[in-house]
């Protein structure tokens, strides 16, 4: 499977996905716009409540090619972050209260100078996140070692499981994915991730495999907790649920089934009030590969970087005009606010 750049595929654009969510349909166009929802609650403008946590997309490049990867990532994704942005990365969280450093791509370890940086931030004392796949680190030695490296420098390994059987998850992440996972998760269990006692958190990501909501966080935790123990004896910390977001390789999957219309409609009439006020733009950041700041991943992926009075680039880092900046949005964003709410923490409310 090829990633939709590379296919030269009209929703490569971002500007043609955005069309496309507000216009490709009678429906679509009469629907609701966020911004006018927002101003029902007396939210708009969106404003950020502070910089917590400072994610960073280190690349597209990845392992795999997964059907609903919002990134478009994969192996033909040349895009990464080279040494001379991550140093001014380092720069900007020296002069950061940001507490949490949150790795991403694609599959952040591919990035050659991955270990080098978490190295750097663990020596600043902040929290690290890597958002891993777990399927590469079942690849080459140099990726099978990884997990001692997390341990060794206290990361928290947040990674990708659609769900707790085998067909499900080979279903929208490619076949042989949930035995690999199996083995990377097991792998990091021995190490101690995921147990009571050792400070190794271990959470898992579930996002729905078709066009529909996630379900309940808290039970859905719970059923995979049982089911993992009992079929692999498999221990994780924390489960988070996450709703896929109408963009990129998902948004062709619900052009290619038909369910676009309904899908957006599900996700306006479920827009939560208490969720839109936790959204996760409100304390992050996003900088991009090249980068480029935004207000979260999946402005990323569309191209709309924060708004021109604030600093656009991570080499002209101010912590203070990004902190008064307003929150650019559109169509997508009622992802975010659906039911529960969702955030690369899960739930929201």
């Amino acid at each position: 499977m090829k990633s939709l750049k590379t296919l030269n595929h009209d929703l490569s654009d971002p500007t043609y996905q955005l069309d496309v969510l507000n216009n490709y349909s009678e429906s679509l166009r009469q629907q609701p716009k966020f911004k006018e929802k927002l101003e029902e609650i007396d939210l708009f403008p969106l404003r950020p409540t502070g910089i917590e946590i400072f994610q960073m997309n280190v690349g597209y490049m990845c392992n795999m090619t997964c059907k609903h990867c919002h990134v478009d990532a994969g192996p033909d994704r040349d895009e990464i972050m080279t040494k001379e942005t991550f140093e001014q990365c380092l720069e900007a969280l020296r002069n950061s209260d940001a507490t949490t450093v949150d790795l991403t791509g694609g599959a952040p370890e591919m990035n050659p100078h991955f270990r080098w940086f978490v190295e750097q931030v663990s020596e600043l004392g902040k929290d690290i996140i890597v958002r891993s796949n777990l399927t590469i680190l079942t690849t080459a030695p140099k990726y099978q070692e990884l997990p001692e490296f997390f341990a060794e420098h206290g990361v928290e390994v947040t990674c990708s499981l659609p769900f707790y059987n085998k067909s499900r998850t080979d279903r929208q992440r490619g076949e042989g994915t949930y035995d690999r996972s199996i083995k990377a998760l097991k792998k990091l269990n021995e190490i101690g991730y995921g147990k009571e006692g050792t400070g190794l958190e271990l959470n898992l990501v579930y996002n729905p495999t078709g066009a529909f909501l996630p379900g309940g966080q808290e039970s859905l935790e719970k059923e995979f907790k049982r089911q993992l123990d009992r079929k692999h004896d498999i221990v994780f910390n924390n489960l988070f649920t996450i709703t896929n977001l109408p963009i990129s390789r998902y948004l062709n999957f619900l052009l290619e089934s038909d369910n676009l219309d309904e899908y957006m409609d599900r996700l306006i009439t479920s827009f939560n009030p208490a969720a839109a006020k936790g959204v996760m733009c409100r304390d992050t950041i996003s900088v991009g590969w090249d980068g480029t700041l935004y207000d979260c991943d999946f402005n990323q992926m569309l191209e709309m970087p924060v708004e021109d009075e604030a600093p656009k680039h991570i080499s002209e880092w101010n912590e203070e005009k990004l902190n008064d900046r307003n929150i650019k949005i559109n169509q997508h964003c009622f992802g975010c606010t659906a039911g529960d709410g969702s955030s690369c923490g899960g739930a929201t409310t």
